[in-house]
């Protein structure tokens, strides 16, 4: 599957083409899909779409993005939370199939755009998206996700709830005990352990709810819903007309996320694959869950969190976690048990998590000595933390800019509008020139 290459990173523990040991590959696979898990089948279960079908198509779609890349790329894709709004709406009003159509054209947008990008090149991109743009972005990703993070923690049933922070907290605390502590393998597998563990301390608590486990058969196939076989098709146009914009959205995520992996790996996947890959891959992913029945898949930030707390950046872990998710997806038993993880575990969890991404886009910054002493690099950064942390977002009609896209978005267009230095800056430039220009004089 992957193949070596001249270039490894030294600050990873395994890069992206080494491979693991069986045993602890098998364990750092199922660590990432417990990332993964909890929000990968929340959008199913928000919009009303069976976890299951979900569960398949982000394996399926993980597998395929890797192709497209030539297995040069650790990532992995879940279900998307930037369409959840809008299929909401359309389940409600058409049901399943319009949501396919949608995510279908979701997907071709996707393929279009790639197909651009291989035919004119994507040199682009380091113009449009320079360090004090691209930190900043990162640390949008992840502190954008802060909130989410703290109400998993914290909330129980939109109420605060003591015993699910305390589970929160310990989760997090046992993460950090096994990540600090422990040095060879425990250390790698820490997230993975913390979660045991904090599932333990829930069922003690009496949190952890076993009905699905119960209920739930051993095998079962997923919750097929094949677009196109219907004998009463018809087109959904307006599914299709406000789904598809969104993938313009979506596109900056997925830029975003690149860079983080860039920053990662030491790597240039803008360059090699190359973006028109990543784009396929992420739309030919969305258009399979389309066609079996499941949500747009996107590229995950637990799983970059993953990557970067544990140094492990092997894309046949990424492909053992896909693979456990396409064989848990057809046993009932063992989805159900995962299922039941509670929200306060998967929020201790992403205390870390989240944060470790936010600190990529610091790296970034001081890595490249970028100077705030610079009112434009000071106006950038400013700017882009504010909108995307904040929750600033632009809605018009059902169409909705969320605050990654947004904050990514503006700074992009101030980084192209804005002049190197400011006027007061250039003429303070020139009086230490002439300064210095008059002291040289009054010296000769």
């Amino acid at each position: 599957m992957a193949r070596k290459e001249k270039f490894r990173n030294p600050d990873a523990i395994l890069d992206v083409y080494e491979k693991p040991p069986l045993g602890e590959g098998i364990l750092l696979s199922l660590q990432h899909m417990f990332a993964m898990f909890g929000s990968t089948v929340l959008v199913p279960i928000l919009v009303g779409i069976n976890p299951s079908i979900a569960l398949l198509s982000s394996g399926v779609g993980t597998l395929v993005h890797m192709i497209c890349t030539k297995f040069e790329i650790p990532a992995y894709l879940g279900s998307s939370f930037a369409f959840v709004a809008t299929m909401q709406a359309l389940m409600k009003m058409d049901g399943y199939p319009a949501i396919a159509q949608g995510t279908i054209a979701v997907g071709l947008v996707y393929v279009l755009v790639a197909f651009i990008i291989g035919k004119f090149g994507s040199d682009w991109v380091s113009k449009v998206l320079p360090p004090i743009v691209v930190g900043p972005i990162i640390i949008v990703i992840g502190l954008s996700l802060a909130t989410t993070a703290s109400n998993d923690a914290m909330m129980h049933n939109q109420k605060y709830d003591l015993s699910y922070f305390a589970v929160a907290i310990f989760t997090l605390a046992v993460t950090l005990f096994f990540q600090m502590y422990f040095k060879g393998f425990t250390s790698l597998v820490s997230i993975m352990l913390g979660i045991i563990c904090g599932y333990i301390l829930s069922v003690c608590l009496g949190i952890v709810n076993f009905s699905g486990v119960a209920k739930a058969a051993w095998f079962s196939l997923p919750a097929f819903d094949f677009s196109f076989v219907s004998s009463h098709f018809r087109w959904y146009p307006e599914a299709i007309l406000t789904m598809a914009p969104i993938a313009f959205v979506t596109m900056t995520e997925h830029m975003g996320h690149i860079m983080v992996l860039n920053s990662l790996t030491k790597r240039d996947f803008f360059k090699k694959p190359g973006l028109n890959r990543t784009m396929l891959g992420d739309g030919l992913s969305t258009i399979i869950a389309g066609l079996i029945g499941g949500p747009p898949t996107t590229s995950y930030g637990e799983n970059i969190g993953v990557l970067a707390m544990t140094k492990v950046h092997s894309v046949w872990v990424l492909a053992g976690a896909a693979v456990f998710a396409i064989v848990f997806s057809f046993v009932g038993k063992v989805a159900a048990l995962i299922e039941s993880i509670p929200m306060p575990v998967i929020g201790g969890i992403s205390f870390l998590l989240f944060g470790t991404i936010a600190c990529n886009g610091l790296k970034i910054l001081v890595d490249d000595k970028v100077d705030f002493g610079q009112k434009r690099n000071m106006m950038i950064a400013s700017i882009i933390l504010v909108i995307g942390i904040g929750g600033a977002y632009l809605q018009l009609g059902k169409f909705q800019l969320t605050s990654v896209a947004l904050s990514t978005i503006m700074g992009m267009l101030l980084n192209w509008i804005l002049p190197k230095k400011a006027a007061s800056e250039r003429a303070q430039d020139k009086k230490i020139k002439e300064a210095k220009k008059q002291k040289y004089l009054i010296k000769y």
